[in-house]
């Protein structure tokens, strides 16, 4: 076990995982907070917004098995399919939800007629954009990048 836990403390492909989804959190964070100049807690643990930590994770993974197994590995073209798939999803079914969340909220205001609704209202922000998913990215290509140095 011990053996375990050395190993993934000096595995830089996880840890460039990390450090990307970490770093792209955190940018919500700034983002929003220059944005609706004000901090919400629900950034620092939602999903959406920008940048894209899915798309940071993804990119950096593929990256790390590109530079430890080659772009030759099979293993990279099925990182390359996991990160396009998961790039894919957050920018189209994730952010299709969020407007219908958004148009169901505006359904129940209706209905209420402008009674406050005691019941939370759906999250609106659960997908991405593709700016959003395209920064995510270059988060994951930048901090891998730093890490593989």
């Amino acid at each position: 076990m011990n053996g375990f836990w050395s190993q993934i403390l000096v595995n830089k492909a996880f840890w460039a995982v990390i450090y990307s989804a970490l770093l792209a959190q955190g940018l919500k964070i700034v983002f929003g907070a220059i944005k609706y100049k004000k901090f919400d807690f629900y950034w620092l643990l939602g999903t959406g917004g920008m940048p894209s930590a899915h798309s940071a994770a993804v990119i950096s993974l593929l990256i790390c098995v590109g530079r430890e197994l080659g772009p030759s590995s099979p293993i990279f073209a099925l990182a390359a399919l996991f990160a396009l798939i998961n790039m894919f999803d957050a920018q189209t079914w994730r952010r299709s939800i969020g407007f219908q969340a958004k148009v169901l909220n505006s359904m129940m205001e209706d209905l209420q007629e402008g009674k406050s609704i005691e019941d939370d209202r759906l999250r609106e922000l659960v997908g991405h954009t593709p700016i959003e998913v395209f920064v995510g990215s270059l988060v994951g290509i930048l901090v891998t990048t730093f890490i593989y140095r």
